[in-house]
């Protein structure tokens, strides 16, 4: 009896795993730069790598922003004023790495590559 337990219960676990993996994989990941914020129509316009496509994603209120510090909902007018200091430091856009499905974002996350901008010391 205690062998039959443990099998159906290894079946489970392995069963919800493979779920996951699954859920996991039907999202799109797109890997670019970040050029362009709409704000007033919650959209992000990114230019894929590799290419010279633009791929315009929607940003919905579930839509998450990785930092540092933790995981967010996505401020775009925050995203906005960081892509306007990138692009006033002469820098094309922001590298991101965007989680979505039929251009539906779920998570956003800036890629690390040389930081933000620093500041101008006077």
């Amino acid at each position: 009896m205690r062998n039959r337990r443990g099998f159906l219960l290894s079946m489970v676990v392995a069963g919800v795993m493979a779920m996951g993996v699954v859920a996991t994989a039907m999202a799109d990941e797109l890997l670019g730069m970040l050029v362009k914020v709409d704000v007033d129509g919650k959209k992000i316009t990114v230019e894929e790598k590799g290419t010279d496509k633009e791929v315009v994603v929607k940003i919905t209120d579930e839509t998450e922003w990785v930092t540092k510090k933790g995981v967010e909902k996505v401020d775009l007018e925050k995203v906005e004023r960081i892509l306007t200091k990138f692009q006033d430091a002469g820098k094309k856009g922001i590298g991101v790495k965007v989680t979505h499905e039929k251009g539906v974002a779920s998570k956003l996350e800036f890629q690390k590559k040389g930081g933000a901008p620093r500041k101008k010391a006077d």
